[in-house]
């Protein structure tokens, strides 16, 4: 950042204090070239403070000076020779040194603007003692503590005007990271929502007109040909069907997004990608592989595997420092497996507490397994891998 865009009006928009410190300023100009034209011993005295006051006043009211490094450098380099040629006229213009260092500081960049404030003090320095005053201490600590205090007044305003900016900007991408989190967390408990709903319909209605239907095809087997309730028997089959149907229409739909468009491993296999497309060394290079034949899963089970997945993943990412990691479906007649392998640090699963957020750590994946009647493991230890794995059972009537 500019340090003069602290400063600057042009940069940044003029606070209260700003419009206050300014017009300050140009009091202090005022009256200090009121006092020089009063005590000037000359009309000439008095004629160049006027023309310094047009020279200053001019300046002040023109754009491009507060726009333009360059429109500056030429507006301070006019009013210094007629400050100068004032300077030499009387020695009451040493006083106009002070808010001219304010103006060097505040219009000029650092490498001019010092060298300027210097130029000025000796400038004032020399004109006392060439207007007959006597060589004390105070000719010279005067003008140069008038620099000091200046300098270090505009320094230490940049100064508190760069922490405050940098607060602003980190307050900003605190709001920026919260409505980003918020609008995350809703998603995330939209998804969740999806997947319960989903589970309970496969779970609950599905599972129960799968009974009936069952049922409702025994009590045909054992009826007489010509019974009066086989036809009421029929269409009872035929509307538990219908609504079964329907029932693993509504779990497809809400299912989550990455399995709508595609099985599960191809959906296993895009979450490898923003892995390993992101840059080079920015993370481990992830490869999927599929072994033996594959079934068609339950929803509930195509999202627990997939959610597994990328919650070892994302654990891969963020903590292992792993340089690759592997993702394997395997079917294997009355099962299907899941296994995440990484060569990363590693760790000791005996020390793993529960997230304190209810995030998708090894608990949530163990919960998730379980929950379906499977098994979760997880093998790992300090600087040799780790490797996770879940196994879930087919459910009845899954075929190839």
């Amino acid at each position: 950042m500019d340090p003069r865009s602290s400063l600057h009006p042009a940069r940044r928009p003029l606070t209260p204090a700003l419009r206050a410190l300014r017009l300050c300023l140009h009091l202090l100009m005022a009256g200090l070239l009121v006092l020089a034209a009063v005590r000037a011993h000359s009309a000439s005295g008095t004629a160049m403070a006027v023309v310094t006051g047009a020279v200053y006043a001019a300046g002040s009211s023109l754009p491009s000076v507060r726009n333009s490094q360059r429109a500056a450098a030429v507006w301070l380099t006019a009013l210094g020779l007629s400050w100068l040629v004032l300077l030499f006229l009387t020695p009451e213009a040493l006083w106009l040194a002070f808010p001219l260092y304010f103006l060097q500081l505040h219009l000029l960049p650092a490498r001019w603007s010092l060298p300027a404030v210097a130029l000025t003090a000796v400038a004032a320095i020399l004109s006392y003692v060439g207007h007959g005053a006597a060589l004390n201490p105070g000719v010279f600590i005067g003008p140069l503590l008038g620099a000091a205090v200046a300098v270090a007044t505009v320094l230490g305003y940049q100064a508190l005007y760069r922490e405050s900016e940098h607060r602003r900007r980190l307050i900003e991408e605190l709001i920026e990271t919260r409505a980003e989190l918020a609008a995350a967390e809703r998603h995330a408990g939209t998804l969740a929502e999806r997947e319960r709903l989903a589970r309970e319909i496969h779970d609950t209605l599905a599972q129960g007109l799968s009974s009936i239907q069952l049922l409702l095809r025994a009590a045909e087997r054992v009826l007489p040909p010509d019974s009066p309730a086989a036809g009421h028997i029929g269409r009872a089959r035929e509307a538990a069907q219908d609504n079964l149907a329907e029932a693993r229409r509504f779990v497809r739909a809400l299912s989550p997004p990455d399995l709508e468009h595609g099985s599960l491993a191809a959906a296993l296999e895009r979450l490898c990608e923003p892995v390993t497309g992101v840059a080079p060394g920015a993370g481990p290079r992830v490869r999927f592989s599929m072994s033996g034949t594959p079934v068609e899963l339950p929803t509930p089970y195509e999202v627990a595997l997939l959610r597994i997945a990328q919650s070892a993943l994302a654990n891969t990412v963020r903590h292992a420092m792993a340089s690759r990691a592997e993702i394997t479906l395997s079917f294997m007649g009355a099962s299907v497996t899941l296994d995440v392998v990484d060569d990363g640090r590693g760790f000791d699963p005996s020390s793993v507490r529960p997230s304190s957020d209810g995030g998708f750590g090894l608990p949530a994946m163990r919960s998730r397994a379980e929950s379906l009647g499977g098994t979760f493991t997880v093998e790992s230890s300090p600087g040799q891998g780790t490797a996770v794995a879940v196994s879930l059972p087919l459910p009845a009537g899954a075929s190839a």
